[in-house]
This record gives C-alpha cells, sequence and structure tokens, in this order.
C-alpha cells in the first residue's frame, strides 16, 4: 500500500514538471532531474557534471544519497545508491545535504545523518534514540559514481559546537591546498580547517577547532566560492518547508573573512516557483561561465518535501557583485566540458 500511495503521488507532479517544454536538446529544461531532490552539490570532474543532492522525502526515508552525472547539462545519468545506510553502520536515517571534493584521485563524499538533536534542545525527543547520535559524516571512492564505503567509521562531527548542528557541511579547497569545512544549521555558521587526511581539524590560533563566522540572516546550506580575488560565501535563509525560503550571500578577501553581507540573490517567483534555496555553483574551468544549481518548489507544492533541482545562470556585475538570479523553465544551453577540466 505505501508503494502504491507513492507512486500515486510521484505520477502526476512529474507530468506538471514537465509541463513547461523548450525545444528538447537545445536546453536543460527545468527541473533537470523529473524527482523528488533538494540540497544539490553541484561538481566539475573530468569531462563531466556531477549534482549529488538530498532524496526529498520524511526522515525515516531518507536512507540513501543518489548522484547524477552529465556530460552536456541535458542528459543525466542516475547513479543509484551511492551510499546508504547498509554501508554507513552509524546512520539510520535523514540522509543529507552531501558534498563532496577529489584528493589525490580519490572522492570524499560528505553528509549528514540522523538529524542529530541536543540534549535538552526544543527537538529532542528521549525516546528517539536515533537522533541521539549523529552528525557529519565521509564516505570515499575511487570514482565519484563509488562503490563508497564508510571513511571513519564513525561522525567526523558529533555534537553542536557554538550551536550549530552538525549539517549542511560543505568542504572547499583553497588555492593553497588547504581544506576548509563550513556548516552548520539552527541559523549558526561554524568554519573548520580539516587536517592532511580528513579525519579531523587543525585548531585555529584560539585552539579551538570550530569558528564560528554566521552572518546576519543565516540559516543553513553554506557554499563558498573563489572569483578572481574574492571569496563568495552564499547561505538560506527562511525555512526550507515554505516558500520563505532564498539565498543571500557575503563577500571577502580571504577564505576565512571577514565577510561582508551583500544581500538575497535568488528568491520565490509566483510565476516560476517558490521556496528556492540551499544551492551550490558550477564554473566552465578557465572560464568566466557560471551557474547556479538550486532546489525550487513547484507551483502549486502540494507537499514539504516536493522540491526539484534546477539550474540557471549565475552573472556578475562590473563591481564583482552578483546579480540577481533568474528562475526559468529554461535552464541552460547545452555545454560541454574538456577532458581536462579538473577541479
Amino acid at each position: 500500500m505505501k508503494k502504491l500511495v507513492l507512486l500515486l503521488i510521484l505520477v502526476p507532479t512529474i507530468s506538471i514538471c514537465q509541463a513547461k517544454k523548450v525545444k528538447p536538446g537545445e536546453t536543460s529544461n527545468n527541473p533537470i532531474i523529473k524527482a523528488w531532490y533538494a540540497d544539490p552539490e553541484a561538481m566539475v570532474f573530468g569531462d563531466q557534471y556531477w549534482i549529488f543532492p538530498t532524496f526529498s522525502a520524511q526522515y525515516e526515508d531518507q536512507v540513501f544519497l543518489d548522484a547524477f552525472s552529465s556530460k552536456d547539462l541535458i542528459h543525466w545519468e542516475k547513479h543509484n545508491k551511492v551510499i546508504d545506510t547498509s554501508t554507513i553502520k552509524w546512520a539510520k536515517q535523514a540522509l543529507w545535504a552531501p558534498s563532496i571534493i577529489e584528493k589525490k584521485n580519490r572522492y570524499y563524499l560528505f553528509f549528514s545523518a540522523n538529524d542529530l538533536q541536543k540534549a535538552g534542545g526544543p527537538y529532542w525527543n528521549e525516546n528517539n534514540s536515533i537522533n541521539h547520535y549523529g552528525g557529519i559524516g565521509i564516505a570515499v571512492a575511487d570514482t565519484p559514481s563509488g562503490p563508497y564505503k564508510d571513511y571513519l567509521g564513525k561522525p567526523l562531527v558529533d555534537q553542536f559546537y557554538n550551536n550549530a548542528q552538525p549539517i549542511d557541511q560543505f568542504v572547499f579547497k583553497d588555492i593553497d591546498d588547504s581544506y576548509y569545512m563550513f556548516y552548520g544549521g539552527w541559523k549558526h555558521c561554524n568554519l573548520a580547517q580539516l587536517n592532511n587526511n580528513f579525519t579531523g581539524f587543525i585548531p585555529w590560533s584560539n585552539n579551538q577547532l570550530f569558528k564560528e563566522i554566521t552572518p546576519d540572516g543565516y540559516v543553513e546550506g553554506p557554499f563558498v566560492f573563489k572569483r578572481k580575488n574574492f571569496y563568495y560565501f552564499m547561505w538560506s535563509e527562511g525555512s526550507w518547508t515554505n516558500d520563505s525560503y532564498k539565498v543571500a550571500y557575503a563577500i571577502a578577501e580571504k577564505v576565512t573573512g571577514p565577510y561582508m553581507r551583500i544581500g538575497t540573490i535568488l528568491e520565490s517567483d509566483n510565476n516560476i516557483a517558490t521556496g528556492a534555496g540551499h544551492n551550490s555553483v558550477i564554473n566552465i574551468p578557465n572560464t568566466d561561465q557560471w551557474y547556479m544549481v538550486y532546489h525550487r518548489r513547484p507551483i502549486p507544492s502540494e507537499g514539504r518535501d516536493h522540491r526539484v533541482i534546477c539550474i540557471d545562470k549565475l552573472e556578475f556585475n562590473q563591481d564583482n557583485t552578483i546579480k540577481q538570479v533568474k528562475m526559468t523553465f529554461r535552464g541552460v544551453k547545452t555545454k560541454k566540458l574538456t577532458e581536462s577540466s579538473f577541479r
């Protein structure tokens, strides 16, 4: 019966998503994946684009992560269950917001699991042992598609620091080959520098491992990229469950900040979709061509977990601030990569 209900929910919604067609094969058409996914991490590896999203469903059904690859931004291949709770033994549910980084020809997939709660906090349930243990973990593989295995056998971050829930991690490689992790929910964002083998962190000058860098308005979903001499720090504001969700950003001259908030760049558009947020960014290597990959809610939005993955242009003003991102049904034009395009 449960499978039948799920099928009845998905079928009409997929037809809604496909209703706005614009010359198939010429543009990506939004949404680019015709199913419920959210929190997309988009990357370029070799001659392929990759997207690692959250499966948008009830927490108890979020027991795996899928991935998608494309050579042209038009045709996407699904890679089923690159990790799941049978591989990550300590993870029981709520596999969220993957972030992937390549280092020395290995692929490290960071994720959060179990929706860890703080003892005595507003969502703490003494009778729910699942979210008493969890946090941010790492899986590792020799290819982006896997198979992945648990890297540490336990969470990398398994408690609250600076009141930040250990979710929504993003790993950033700086130009000096240092690796940083931005993470945090519950309106708090921490920054940490990963050690060389990703088994822990390098302390800051005050001997603390985690430095709070929460910008005004921050809720969750950090993402960082560098363009020219500036670091761009993006995050989501509002509530992920409704149309208040949106993306804002700040700029700094160093990866560690201080970051100056500029404003919001992606919001609901009642002619297109609502609840747009939790984004990542793709740069075509050796160009100044950029795309934003994000999730949004179709109109009408008929459920909390009805979120889809979309892609639109990310453009800049002459002063290096970001232009407002315009949501479209059309998406972006086809763009193939060269074999030497590694990130």
